[in-house]
């Protein structure tokens, strides 16, 4: 999976933190905050966005917004969203499965605490169509929040489920670095 182009990679923790903690707010990046945000965050920032492409197909654009900036080592701890915007229609099954495979690359996850999950996302997860958004909310202490286009779809109340689901995007273990970097505003 390939990334769009970016420049100079910043490998110093005290610049990258700093990079984040100065992230613009979302609306002086005439990016609107998401609705399903807006009541729990009405002060929501756009830390970093990218846009995910599996040889060449563009797949979706992802964006993390957080209440204030949040740290790269910080992330799973952090109040924290990740907003998903599908170029292409993709299967609500194939999207749990996915999910499993790579939260799988980031930890330990047992056959029993799979089984749960898988039956969690495929039934939060639908069916996608090009233009559906799909945002997940990080609650610490209590889970992991999901809206499908702004609807709440419903949660995973399991902070084991929440560390490895965003960490997806945002674990140093994540398949994807360069989109990790960009997500957290350590990046152009």
């Amino acid at each position: 999976m390939r990334q769009l182009p970016s420049g100079h990679i910043t490998r110093r923790a005290g610049l990258a933190w700093a990079a984040a903690a100065l992230a613009w707010p979302a609306h002086a990046q005439g990016v609107a905050v998401p609705p399903e945000l807006r009541g729990d965050w009405p002060q929501a920032r756009l830390q970093g966005q990218t846009r995910l492409t599996f040889f060449g197909l563009h797949i979706y654009d992802a964006r993390l917004w957080a209440p204030a900036a949040v740290a790269a080592a910080d992330t799973a701890r952090a109040a924290l969203a990740i907003e998903l915007i599908y170029a292409r229609g993709l299967s609500g099954t194939k999207i749990a499965e996915r999910s499993l495979d790579e939260m799988r690359r980031v930890g330990s996850v047992d056959d029993a605490q799979a089984a749960r999950w898988l039956q969690a996302m495929k039934r939060l997860f639908p069916d996608v169509k090009a233009g559906d958004r799909i945002t997940g909310l990080q609650q610490p202490g209590q889970g992991a929040r999901f809206f499908v286009n702004g609807q709440l779809a419903g949660e995973v109340r399991e902070d084991a489920f929440a560390m490895l689901f965003f960490g997806i995007w945002l674990s140093p273990k994540t398949s994807e670095p360069t989109l990790r970097e960009q997500l957290l505003g350590l990046r152009p």
